[in-house]
């Protein structure tokens, strides 16, 4: 018996309790795609993932490497990730009425 990446995973404790998706369902399988190279995929079960990983090596990168108003670039980067995240539970909650 081979592990996959997916044994690993944790359960949303809001859907289990509540039944609702959280804002962060989907992270973890699109994680699981992009490094199987499905991106396409990966986008279309989380849309914020590609946004999340440029603000994580944009932050990493920070941490070596003085870049001038890296404080701006972290808000804008953070708000855009909150856009792209609220706007996609949105639309998937609305599948759902």
């Amino acid at each position: 018996m081979t592990l996959s990446l997916e044994d690993f995973m944790l359960p949303c404790l809001n859907k289990q309790l509540f039944g609702i998706e959280c804002l962060g369902c989907g992270i973890q399988r699109a994680t699981a795609l992009l490094f199987k190279g499905e991106f396409i995929a990966a986008f279309k079960m989380y849309p914020a993932i590609y946004s999340l990983l440029l603000l994580a090596v944009f932050l990493i990168f920070s941490l070596f490497y003085k870049i001038q108003h890296a404080n701006r670039y972290k808000i804008v980067l953070i708000a855009i990730n909150v856009i792209i995240i609220v706007v996609s539970y949105v639309l998937k909650m609305n599948k759902y009425l």
